[in-house]
Parts: structure tokens; sequence; C-alpha cells
């Protein structure tokens, strides 16, 4: 297992870590979690992620009594914070709700603090400014080491970053975005003023597309998937994206791995990412996932090229 740190910080963590979205609390139980996480924990892994939306807060509660088992200064542990409830200001990113949500976030976990903190998505309706001060707060109450953003626009981070250093707060250290090999122009074009004048870092999610990249729907729609019971991500799948995949899949064959261990070592070869969150629901799935670090070696610049041939994917800079 490799550790990078994240972004410019001091912080290290392991390339590959693992996430509760979607797996926790609904396809997971508690036995389940416990289990993944030390199949994870033993192979290296020190980063796992979470946030108060996920299954409504059955997923914190879930990971927090499973952390019981782990010395916390071994754990890297991150949660989010935009959709806490239904009430008004129970969700969003005003100083209350970053606040309050953070502090309840912590009693699901069981914690005294977090490692990474970040903000869910950006909050149209909140000044920015109100959000950076209620980060930089909860960083100087020891609540959080580190804050940053998910699903932010450049232009927005860039504002954080503006706004922290006027009014001496502590700027955004990484950002939380999508990023596979369908999914590419926010991480690798929209993104690079922000690894390079801010050394921002990037804990990138979905590796697989929501399961399509790993070619479990290859040939056709499961019983058992993801996409099977989320209209909304069944929207991904696409007759040209099977066919992409279909192709792929014969690289992978010839490197001797999985379809999903090529789509995420690919993920892996990005060097301005700092983890790839990846999500099992076994602990076999886990060591499958986490045996891409073997695959990455192999992903040399002509299969790269190869890669970025077929997946028609390779966004452009002009």
């Amino acid at each position: 297992m490799e550790y990078r740190h994240l972004g410019k910080s001091g912080l290290r963590v392991s390339e590959l870590s693992y996430g509760s979205w979607i797996t926790f609390g609904e396809s997971l139980d508690l036995q389940g979690i416990k289990a993944c996480m030390a199949e994870a924990f033993d192979r290296g892994v020190n980063f796992f992620d979470n946030a108060e939306a996920y299954a409504g807060g059955l997923a914190e509660l879930l990971m927090g009594e499973a952390l019981k088992e782990y010395r916390r200064e071994d754990v890297v542990l991150s949660t989010k914070i935009f959709w806490g409830g239904q009430g008004p200001n129970d969700r969003g990113l005003s100083r209350k709700h970053v606040v309050e949500g953070t502090r309840n976030s912590l009693k699901r976990l069981q914690v005294e603090y977090v490692d990474i903190l970040f903000c869910h998505r950006p909050d149209p309706s909140t000044p920015i400014e109100e959000t950076v001060r209620a980060m930089d707060f909860l960083i100087k109450e020891g609540l959080t080491f580190y804050w940053g953003t998910s699903e932010w626009s450049a232009q927005q981070i860039e504002e954080a970053y503006t706004i922290a250093t006027q009014i001496g707060c502590v700027p955004p250290t990484a950002e939380q975005p999508e990023y596979n090999l369908f999914h590419r122009p926010r991480v690798e074009v929209e993104y690079l003023n922000l690894y390079q004048t801010h050394g921002m870092g990037a804990t990138v999610w979905s590796p697989l597309d929501m399961g399509i990249l790993s070619g479990k729907y290859n040939d056709g729609m499961p019983e058992q998937g993801r996409l099977t019971h989320h209209d909304e991500l069944a929207a991904r799948l696409t007759t040209d994206k099977v066919a992409k995949v279909r192709a792929l899949t014969d690289i992978a064959g010839e490197l001797g791995c999985s379809m999903a261990q090529l789509a995420v070592a690919w993920c892996l070869k990005n060097q301005n990412v700092s983890t790839v969150i990846t999500g099992a629901t076994s602990p076999e799935q886990v060591a499958e996932n986490l045996a891409s670090i073997e695959v990455k070696s192999k992903l040399t610049p002509e299969v790269m090229e190869r890669i970025d041939n077929i997946a028609g994917t390779l966004p452009t800079t002009g």
C-alpha cells in the first residue's frame, strides 16, 4: 500500500480507501461492516469515508461501532456535512448547520474528532465566507483537523481559498469529486490550477461509475446490483458505455486482472489523486479492489493510450 499526502498537507492517506456510501446500513449490517473494514485495514487501508446523509445517519452509527476495535490514531476518518434532516436549518452550509451537523456526526461516530470534514455540496444560499469561518471554528475547536469540499466548482473552491487567506482562516485542503474513465474533465482539467497553486488534494469517489466499469452490466441488468434498484443511477447505463467496457475487458484479460481492478488502477495513475474511495459488500470484494494496486505498474503509457482510445473520454485542455 502506498500512502500519499493529502495535497500539500502532512496527512498521509492510503492510496485506496474504503467508503460507506450505499452499502452501510443497506446491504451491510454491523457484522458485515466489521468484516469489510477489518479486511481493508489489515491490507493497509487507513482512510475511511462517511457522510451525515448516508442511510440517514445510520452509516455513521454503524461505522462508529466498528471503529471501537481500532486505535483512533491509526485511522484517518472523514465525514461530510450538508444533508442532515428536513428542518429549514438541518441542511446546507450555514454556520448553524455546519457546527450542529458536525457535532451530531461525531456523536454517531462516537469519536471526539474527524480527521477531514467535507462540505458535501456547494450551498448557493450561504455566503462562502460564512462556511469558511464555520470550518475554521471547527478546526480551532479540535473537532476536525482539515476541511474540504465535495463537488464544488474550481471557481467556488478558489473563492474559498481567497477568502480564507484574506480573513486569516484555514483554507480547504482537499476536494472529493467523482472520478472514473467516464467522468474526467473536472479532475483532470478544471482543477489543475488548484493542484498547482494551492496544493489541493483529491479523495475521489465512484472509480467504477456506480459499478458500470466492473463489467457486471456487460450482459444486461442483473437482479442484484447497485443500478438495479436505483433509477437515478440506472440512467448512467448506456449502450455506448457497455460497448466500451466490453472492449476494455479484453485489455484487463491481457493484463491478468478483472475489469474492476483495471478501472481502479487507472484512477491511481493520476498523481493528483490522493486516494481512491472504494466500496464493497464483502471482505472478498474488498480484497479484489485492493489488488488493483498490483495492476498499477502494468498500466504502461502504451496501455494507457489503448484505454484512452477505447474510452474516447480524454478531455481537451484548450
